[in-house]
């Protein structure tokens, strides 16, 4: 059978090196060496298909020993490398070679020693040989793997040491003038294309009770499964199933256990990892698995022992990931709870009776894989009575404490600190799982006792040099932080004896404590996960008060301070990335199931400004608070003190809180696709409030129980909330309005008798589908509700035209009253510029400034009583002597001037003039004084 396939495939490549081949050379040329040319490494021609044709014959006497002295003399002349234009010839020969293996044995030295060269470098003559013969090397590789079908020991070992050196490449023995090596990565590119690595899986069927050959065909495989290509192919061939099952064989060398993971690891790295899962994912595969572990457990002491007990362990881990993996079925899964709980939990098991670990790297790794993989195996339920059997809970919990000085602990500070926050974490999915265990072990005293070490001033030295210590060196935040953890997933089970037992512990007060402590000591440094551990804290809150008064009564007003202290956020940091955001929806939350339904928490908030911030939260827009912040001011304006807040507040630009409701309304419209005109009139009267998806998504029939589009487009958007809120505002009195805002509130004010139509419209579409037809009463009511429906519809349509309207004509009255202020402006500039004309008439011309003081003269004598009172006294006003027609100042008389220089406050100006001048006034204009002499006085020498 063998024969005639190889036969075949010989004729195939025959048929393709021909027709590759042709164009270069009819006949192809091989090396004949002479003694002198070997020394200088020269090939000779030689006629390779005479080579061929006399192995292709058969019946002639003395013909198998000139077959063979051809063959030795090729292998001879190609002892320094194989030039790739004849890498396809060669095959050939080295095929024909093992088809006669099976009646002349001697051919076996000669298929050794062609397989042999195989090893050595392929030479290229020309640059391109490489992609010219791609093809023909590729097939021939790819024969190396047809060639392990042949029973022999020795050839196959060949084989695949051959195979191995592709990866191990040497230069050429000797250089050989006008050839050079082809590139060190060629035959493993070729091996890759010519399916070398399905073959060589294919041959491990051969080989199950041949030590030897198998460890050398698993060193073959772990060669090839560095490439992804190869890989691939060995999935497709079922590599992973069938190495995983001959895990047990046996093998005192152990290359075949290690060699036998590293490929299980390869592809599931390299290839598809689902596929590898479902391959390994059946009994026998998980019963080998199994007893290798238990084995390296038990019996292994070595470095290399434990290392590779570590690897079994992970890939089990990913096995353990598939739901369908009959993990229990098999016993793995209690074995894997019995490893990971016995040193806390003493158990009689023969199996770890007498164990013990150490606290190397590779057992360290060990115990952390362990939780792991109860972490994994827990999300199968069926595993929950398992781990009640196996008191895993109890076992956790022993790393739940602070650690105690005195005591003599197996592992170093760091391991265990390290181990410590795993088991904590794996608490956090496996407690959930088992109530009563985590209950009956004391698990919320415990909890609560570590968290109040957390929050001590215990000097303790974190190394936080793990995953889970992220952020926790030198402090206790990845304790506290994991401890929250687990108390929120417990109090968010809803379990009323978990709740009422943390409750009755003062948990409440604790968390409250915990959150104004670290608020008084700010961490910049680890920011992100005192972020987390504030959400956490909000969250157990919420999860604890939620329908329940007396608990939100215990929250009371520092729990709203915290609150509010949260919501006094700098807004720039909702965009930080570091979990701002998050704590924001906790914060939310907590007013929702904290404080809303306690009366004196709600006073307290409205007193301490909350509708403020939460307004404030609400302006900036970001959808993914909006329906929140809404449906908590819902429940706030039930609270009557609530309108006074809300219609108080005054966003940027001086925007009003209904303002922003309707800005809201508006926005939202326009995401859902309302139809609605250039100014927000209702379009379609019979459907005012329809979305794009509602016109796009046809009405079908649907039973009573199931809501329909319309009912669900309530609860899908935020239109309904704004209209509670309004509504509780009172409609009729919302200020700070604009027309656009009133044309909107048209709409909002009929939200639920549109909505209402709505729902009747959908009725009525859903009869006609069902081609019912309800009696004659039943009709009209149905049609005059329609109707009624449609007619307020028109009627609201009416309203907002009648605002538009009126709007264009208050527009139009302001603009008339800002053109009569702008002609005003001009006419008082016009007056101002004539004025200044004048007063410029009058100082550049005299007979104008004559003039003018003749008019002003005029004008004052016609502005005095002719007939005077008697016995009055009349007093001049005018100062004689100035030549001006501005009205003049008031006199003011200096009494520290003396009057013998001015003559007194009604002297004549001229007469005033003619004397000294005091320096700096107005009299300084004289030209010729007078100075009386004064008398010298003498001066004695």
């Amino acid at each position: 059978m063998w024969t005639e396939e190889a036969g075949a495939t010989a004729e195939a490549q025959e048929s393709g090196i021909r027709n590759k081949s042709s164009s270069f050379s009819q006949i192809p040329v091989v090396g004949v060496v002479t003694e002198d040319d070997e020394a200088q490494g020269v090939f000779k021609p030689m006629d390779l298909n005479r080579v061929i044709k006399l192995l292709e014959e058969t019946d002639k006497d003395g013909l198998e020993e000139k077959q063979l002295k051809f063959v030795k003399k090729l292998v001879r002349c190609y002892q320094n490398g194989l030039p790739l234009r004849d890498l396809a010839q060669i095959f050939k020969i080295l095929n024909l070679c093992a088809g006669k293996i099976k009646n002349q044995p001697h051919f076996i030295e000669s298929a050794y020693d062609i397989i042999k060269l195989c090893g050595l470098p392929f030479l290229k003559k020309k640059v391109s040989d490489e992609i010219t013969y791609a093809e023909d090397t590729a097939n021939s590789i790819a024969l190396l793997g047809d060639l392990m079908k042949i029973p022999s020991s020795e050839l196959r070992i060949q084989i695949c040491k051959c195979i191995v050196d592709f990866y191990h490449a040497e230069p050429p023995k000797k250089h050989i003038p006008g050839y050079q090596q082809a590139s060190s990565s060629y035959k493993i590119q070729m091996a890759e294309v010519g399916g070398l690595a399905k073959t060589m899986v294919q041959s491990m069927t051969l080989l199950e009770n041949q030590l030897v050959e198998k460890l050398w065909v698993l060193k073959v495989l772990q060669h090839l499964s560095t490439s992804e290509v190869n890989c691939t192919i060995m999935m497709k061939a079922q590599a992973a199933s069938g190495i995983c099952t001959h895990l047990n064989d046996p093998d005192p060398s152990g290359q075949l256990l290690f060699r036998s993971s590293e490929i299980l690891w390869n592809l599931l790295e390299k290839s598809s990892k689902e596929e590898v899962i479902q391959q390994l994912s059946n009994l026998e595969c998980l019963l080998a698995l199994k007893e290798v572990f238990k084995n390296l457990f038990m019996r292994g002491f070595s470095h290399y022992d434990r290392q590779l007990r570590n690897d079994i362990l992970v890939i089990t881990t990913i096995i353990a990931q598939n739901p369908e993996a009959p993990m229990i079925e098999c016993g793995f899964t209690k074995d894997l709870i019995l490893f990971a709980t016995f040193n806390e939990v003493k158990s009689q098991n023969l199996l770890v009776k007498g164990l013990k670990l150490s606290n190397s790297y590779e057992d360290f790794e060990l115990k952390k894989l362990l939780f792991n993989v109860i972490v994994i195996l827990c999300k199968d339920l069926p595993t929950v009575q398992l781990l009640i059997d196996g008191k895993v809970i109890l076992a956790l919990f022993t790393y739940v404490k602070k650690p105690e000085k005195q005591k003599i602990i197996d592992w170093s500070a760091a391991q265990y600190e390290e181990l410590q926050l795993h088991a904590i974490a794996t608490l956090s999915s496996v407690a959930p799982l088992l109530i009563e265990e985590y209950m009956s072990c004391q698990g919320n005293a415990r909890v609560l006792a570590f968290l109040e070490w957390c929050e001590s001033e215990d000097p303790f030295f974190s190394h936080g040099n793990s995953f889970h210590g992220t952020g926790g060196r030198g402090n206790k935040f990845a304790q506290m932080r994991y401890s929250l953890r687990l108390l929120r997933a417990m109090v968010y089970l809803e379990d009323e004896t978990v709740n009422k037992d943390l409750c009755e512990k003062g948990t409440i007060q604790q968390m409250i404590g915990i959150f104004k402590n670290i608020i008084s000591k700010p961490n910049e440094k680890e920011e992100a996960i005192v972020l987390e551990i504030q959400s956490d804290i909000l969250l157990i809150l919420s999860g604890l008060c939620e329908n329940h008064i007396q608990r939100k009564e215990i929250f009371g007003t520092e729990g709203v301070d915290i609150v509010l202290h949260v919501m006094k956020t700098d807004p720039r940091k909702l965009q930080s990335g570091l979990g701002y955001n998050v704590l924001l929806f906790s914060t939310l939350d907590s007013i929702w199931c904290c404080i809303l339904g306690c009366y004196p928490s709600e006073d307290y908030f409205l007193e301490k400004e909350g509708i403020f911030l939460l307004l404030d939260l609400l302006a900036l827009n970001q959808k993914k608070f909006c329906n929140l912040i809404l449906g908590i001011m819902v429940e706030f304006c039930d609270n009557p003190k609530t309108a006074a807040h809300v219609n108080a507040w005054q966003g940027k630009k001086d925007q009003t809180a209904a303002s922003l409701l309707i800005k809201l309304w508006r926005k939202e419209e326009k995401e859902l696709g309302v139809k609605r005109d250039k100014n927000r009139k209702i379009i379609d009267t019979k459907k005012p409030l329809f979305t794009s998806f509602q016109e796009e998504q046809k009405i079908i029939p649907l039973p009573a129980n199931c809501p329909s589009i319309a009912v669900m487009d309530v609860s899908e958007n935020i239109r309904a909330k704004i209209y509670a809120i309004l509504g509780k505002l009172d409609f009729e009195n919302l200020p700070g309005l604009s027309a656009e805002d009133f044309v909107t509130l048209c709409i909002i004010h009929r939200y639920l008798d549109f909505k209402i139509g709505e729902i009747w419209n959908e009725i009525y579409e859903e009869i006609k589908l069902e081609k019912l037809r309800p009696v004659t009463t039943d009709k009209k009511a149905l049609e005059a509700i329609i109707t009624a429906s449609e007619n307020i519809g028109k009627m609201v349509a009416s309203l907002q035209s009648e605002i538009i309207e009126s709007q264009a004509r208050q527009d139009v009255q302001n603009e008339q009253k800002v053109y009569a202020k702008i002609q005003a402006t001009h006419k008082q500039r016009e007056l101002a510029n004539k004025s200044w004309e004048n007063f410029l008439a009058r100082t550049s011309n005299a007979k104008t400034l004559k003039k003018a003081k003749r008019l002003q003269e005029k004008a004052i004598e016609a502005s005095r009583h002719h007939k005077r009172p008697q016995n009055a006294i009349f007093h001049q006003t005018d100062i004689k002597g100035l030549n001006t027609t501005v009205p003049s100042g008031g006199v003011v008389t200096v009494e520290s001037t003396p009057a013998r220089l001015v003559g007194g406050p009604l002297a004549d100006t001229d007469i005033a003039l003619k004397k000294l001048p005091i320096r700096g006034g107005a009299l300084q204009r004289v030209k010729a004084v007078k100075i009386v002499d004064t008398p010298k006085k003498s001066i004695p020498t």
